[in-house]
């Protein structure tokens, strides 16, 4: 990833959680090095009791995306488990005013986490300009709350249609946002991967933060730039639309990327919300 260059991470697991009747959510994750890239720079967390999924791309150099990504992932995980009262202003305005309590506390705990991945880059010259990008998202009863920065991606597929959920922080991504460039420019972009937001470079990140209702039968996925660099949208949402379990589904996304070049680390993790569920 430039104008910082992207790293590894410690891999969690995924499961089934949170029956409902003789119903599951279901989660799955997946994580490869990719065809190219030496070292996996991706890290993500799936903590099934809490229905809770992240996924954080890192980048600096050396080993330094690595420790950036894996801190991102380990901050927030241990954040959301121990449900703290919010330290960071995340209502500043009205809308972030509105958000519900949980997604006020997942803001805190990503805040948190770009705080420490900042403040380990000061002490350190070795890991000055480290950073990461992240996706996170919490689920209670139906209501999901995701939070991100970066360019890694959160998708919603519902009754065969995908719909992104986020808007990546890229500099190609504002172009197109404000008229500059076509999607199809973007697309082919020598600068595609410079960030303008993500964790780390900043004492204090800019964080976007939204909630969604699920219905039975929605499928969400988070995923790094590795998928989506090398998986169109359209493919993406075939895979979805099949009837795999959510781990099934993970390996074959990461497989498709792998096949169409692997020119990245990419991971994936994905949720199904069973027919029939109702929350808990």
């Amino acid at each position: 990833m430039r104008p910082w260059t992207k790293i590894k991470a410690k891999l969690g697991v995924g499961g089934r959680v949170r029956e409902n009747g003789s119903r599951k959510i279901e989660m799955g994750a997946k994580s490869d090095v990719g065809r190219v890239r030496e070292g996996n720079e991706d890290s993500f967390r799936v903590v099934p009791e809490l229905q809770l999924m992240i996924v954080s791309d890192g980048m600096g150099g050396a080993a330094c995306g690595e420790v950036a990504s894996a801190l991102a992932v380990e901050t927030i995980a241990k954040q959301c488990a121990e449900q703290t009262a919010p330290v960071f202003d995340s209502a500043t305005d009205s809308a972030r005013a509105e958000l519900s309590e949980r997604t006020k506390q997942l803001l805190d705990a990503v805040q948190r986490a770009n705080r420490l991945v900042y403040e380990s880059a000061k002490e350190d010259p070795a890991k000055s300009g480290m950073g990461a990008t992240v996706v996170a998202a919490w689920l209670d009863g139906l209501r999901l709350s995701l939070v991100h920065v970066g360019d890694s991606r959160a998708y919603l597929f519902r009754a065969g249609e995908l719909e992104r959920l986020t808007f990546d922080h890229t500099l190609v991504a504002e172009q197109v946002r404000i008229g500059i460039l076509t999607p199809e420019q973007a697309d082919a972009s020598a600068w595609q991967s410079v960030l303008i937001r993500a964790l780390g470079p900043e004492e204090v990140v800019e964080l976007d933060a939204g909630e969604h209702l699920l219905a039975p039968g929605d499928v969400v996925l988070l995923c790094s730039d590795g998928l989506t660099r090398m998986v169109r949208d359209a493919e993406i949402s075939d895979v979805l639309g099949q009837s795999r379990s959510a781990q099934a589904t993970a390996e074959r996304l990461v497989s498709l990327a792998n096949k169409s070049g692997g020119e990245d680390n990419v991971t994936v993790v994905v949720m199904r919300i069973p027919p029939g569920y109702i929350g808990a």
